[in-house]
C-alpha cells in the first residue's frame, strides 16, 4: 500500500510542483530535486527493485547530470532545469531516457515558439498586473523549460520499469 502510494503520489506531484513552480517563479527547487532522488531510492527498495536495476538508473542519472551541466555552464540552461532532468532520468532510467528526452525537445521546442509568438503582441492590462505573467512576457526571459520536461515526465513514466513492478 505505502509503495503504491509513493508510486502513484510522489513523482505526479513533483512533476505538477516542478511546472507550476517554473511558470511561476522560473525556478525549480533544489529539495524538488532532493525530494525526487530520495524517493526514488524509497520506492526502488519498497518495490525490491534489484540492485543491478538501481544502479543503472543511478548512473542514467549521473550521465544526464553531466550532459545537463554543461548545457547549463554553456547558458542554453537554468541550473534548476539541469538538476531536475537529472533526478527525472533517474526516474525513468535508461530504458525511458531517450523517450524522454525526444518528447522534452518537442514539448520544448513548441513551449519555446507559443511563448515567442505570444511575446510578440501586447497583453491586455489586467494580465500585465501579474508579476508572473509581465516576466512571462518579456522577451528577456528565458523560457520556462521544466513544464516541457514535466510534462514530457508525466507522458512516459506509466509506462516505465516503475509501473511495472507496481503492477507484478
Amino acid at each position: 500500500m505505502i509503495a503504491q502510494i509513493l508510486v502513484l503520489g510522489v513523482f505526479p506531484a513533483a512533476m505538477a510542483y516542478a511546472a507550476a513552480s517554473d511558470l511561476l517563479t522560473m525556478t525549480i527547487s533544489n529539495k524538488l530535486a532532493a525530494i525526487l532522488i530520495a524517493g526514488f531510492y524509497v520506492v526502488a527498495l519498497a518495490l525490491g527493485m534489484p540492485a543491478s536495476a538501481i544502479v543503472m538508473h543511478s548512473i542514467a542519472c549521473l550521465a544526464v547530470l553531466s550532459v545537463t551541466f554543461a548545457m547549463f555552464a554553456a547558458g542554453w540552461i537554468g541550473g534548476g532545469d539541469a538538476k531536475f532532468a537529472a533526478a527525472v532520468a533517474l526516474w525513468l532510467g535508461f530504458e525511458q531516457l531517450l523517450d524522454y528526452i525526444l518528447i522534452a525537445s518537442v514539448l520544448g521546442g513548441v513551449l519555446t515558439l507559443a511563448l515567442l509568438a505570444v511575446r510578440r503582441y501586447a497583453l491586455p492590462l489586467v494580465l500585465m498586473k501579474q508579476d508572473w505573467v509581465a516576466r512571462l512576457h518579456a522577451p528577456t526571459t528565458g523560457i520556462p523549460y521544466g513544464i516541457a520536461l514535466a510534462g514530457a515526465a508525466l507522458l512516459i513514466y506509466p509506462h516505465g520499469s516503475i509501473m511495472r513492478a507496481l503492477a507484478g
